[in-house]
């Protein structure tokens, strides 16, 4: 029986919060976003949220501090960034 894939054994992940007010679609903002090793997660009103794998985390903050997209939160829990960027979609009831 094949081992069980535990929490600790997942990948590690940071989400990142940024202004992006240049683009009027989430499809424009996933085409630029695309030379980037991030996924693209929330999206509205010029702000979006970002998936980064912890091993690019670094690089990618970097590259985020000028330009279409900046950078302004960054966590490795969403509600957080979702708090920090006043996101007005509300979390799942279960």
């Amino acid at each position: 029986m094949a081992k069980k894939l535990t929490k600790a054994l997942r990948g590690k992940r940071r989400w990142v919060g940024c202004i992006c007010p240049d683009f009027e679609k989430r499809s424009e903002l996933a085409e630029y976003l695309s030379k980037y090793p991030v996924r693209l997660y929330d999206y509205e009103d010029g702000k979006c949220i970002l998936m980064v794998k912890l091993e690019d985390y670094e690089s990618i903050k970097s590259e985020l501090v000028v330009g279409k997209v900046i950078s302004q939160t960054s966590s490795g829990k969403i509600r957080l960034v979702r708090e920090r960027m006043e996101f007005s979609r509300k979390p799942r009831k279960r």
